[in-house]
């Protein structure tokens, strides 16, 4: 490579550079390096793009968090509901084959009434409250906020 001083060129092979920026033969001026260079910095992403960029990913994550938080609210509520009726099918079952009055979770499992791998408790960890009045069978969870006779109690 040398650099001569009356044409102000770089005299490159020109398998290095591609052909776009040459001018002439084999040939490469300072002024198409220095466009070349100022392309190359105006390529790069600044900090503050990048903090921009971080800004919206986190505004976009938090909505989803938002929209997704009362959802899995109503799932655990749901999921309850499908064992409450899961524990009262099991009471009646155990009623009728051993003509007993009311069983509590330790005999239904016991007696494989229900099965210990179906949800024996709801959805927030909690014990199913089983009574029995004649033939009228309640079931109930404590709902989201584990305390008996709130209004959020899952029947």
């Amino acid at each position: 490579m040398s650099y001569t001083q009356e044409a102000e060129t770089l005299v490159l092979d020109t398998d290095l550079v591609d052909s776009e920026s040459c001018t002439g033969t084999g040939t490469l001026t300072v002024e198409s390096l220095r466009l070349q260079a100022a392309a190359a910095r105006r390529a790069g992403m600044t900090l503050i793009e990048i903090m921009i960029v971080v800004v919206i990913m986190a505004l976009v994550a938090t909505g989803v968090g938002i929209a997704v938080i009362p959802q899995l609210q109503k799932a655990k509520v749901q999921q309850t509901k499908g064992a409450v009726q899961t524990v009262r099918s099991a009471v009646a079952l155990y009623r009728a084959t051993n003509n007993a009055d009311c069983a509590s979770m330790d005999q239904l499992i016991e007696d494989k009434a229900i099965d210990k791998s179906t949800a024996t408790r709801d959805s927030w960890d909690q014990d199913f409250r089983i009574e029995c009045d004649g033939t009228d069978i309640t079931v109930t969870s404590a709902g989201p906020d584990k305390e008996f006779e709130t209004a959020d109690d899952i029947k």
